[in-house]
């Protein structure tokens, strides 16, 4: 190997590490909101799954007969489908990170 290859190669790594700095911003700039029980509770997530805020309907709780178990069940499956948003989102911010190399297309990402 001579000192041109290790030159590339060291550019390579370069924005390699560029691009992962770039997709760290985007999966903290990306923000997905889901709802479930008509908008009974509502998730919202940022693409690295942190939930940002969890909101549930005053009349969820306000009753003397709600039933906690459908609130927590209500509260799972908010969580569980903005994750599954935010997948979504990190596949096409990936998908359109790595068209712009030029790169055929790899399984799991189209």
């Amino acid at each position: 190997m001579n000192f041109s290859d290790l030159g590339k190669m060291k550019e390579m790594l370069g924005q390699a590490k560029q691009m992962q700095e770039q997709m760290e911003r985007k999966l903290a700039e990306t923000v997905v909101e889901a709802s479930t029980g008509g908008g009974v509770v509502t998730v919202r997530m940022n693409g690295k799954k942190e939930v940002l805020k969890l909101s549930i309907e005053p009349s969820a709780i306000g009753s003397a007969g709600s039933d906690l178990e459908l609130l927590e069940d209500l509260i799972t499956t908010a969580v569980n489908e903005a994750g599954r948003r935010a997948d979504e989102a990190m596949k096409s911010n990936v998908a359109g990170m790595m068209g712009g190399l030029g790169l055929p297309d790899l399984p799991g990402l189209s």
